[in-house]
């Protein structure tokens, strides 16, 4: 299945650009479950990637409170997003929050537009903070 095309969050100059979706599920687990978890997780993310509409997926461990994963998609679109949650693979991170020792927090936050680098710039006034000899690492 090829890689689905990146694609921007919809703007004024181009409203047909469908929104995006930041979607998170935050699992708490016992100790004992924990490694069974991340990899099944772990094993899922590449399969995900290749989804249609899938921007990206990511699995994170906290790093202060280490019985805590969060896996992280974001998707173009509704219609890309409901066929992900139907989907098998989906099937399996559900059988990883049954795994969770308290209530898992799932999140689906839609994104109508976004910004980076340049906000940051902007609200400092230029290069304020960054570094001359690279001239994009924030110090």
């Amino acid at each position: 299945m090829p890689k689905p095309r990146r694609t921007h969050p919809a703007t004024e100059e181009h409203p047909e650009v469908e929104i995006r979706i930041h979607a998170t599920v935050r699992i708490c687990l016992p100790a004992r479950r924990r490694k069974e978890a991340r990899d099944i997780l772990a094993s899922m993310i590449e399969w995900i990637k290749l989804e249609e509409g899938c921007i990206s997926c990511r699995l994170y461990q906290d790093i202060l409170e280490k019985h805590a994963l969060m896996l992280e998609e974001i998707w173009v679109g509704e219609t890309n997003l409901h066929r992900h949650l139907r989907s098998d693979e989906f099937r399996n991170v559900l059988l990883v929050v049954e795994m969770a020792s308290e209530p898992p927090e799932i999140r689906f936050d839609r994104i109508s537009s976004s910004t980076g680098i340049s906000t940051v710039m902007e609200v400092r006034g230029g290069t304020d903070g960054f570094r001359s000899d690279s001239g994009s690492s924030p110090l």
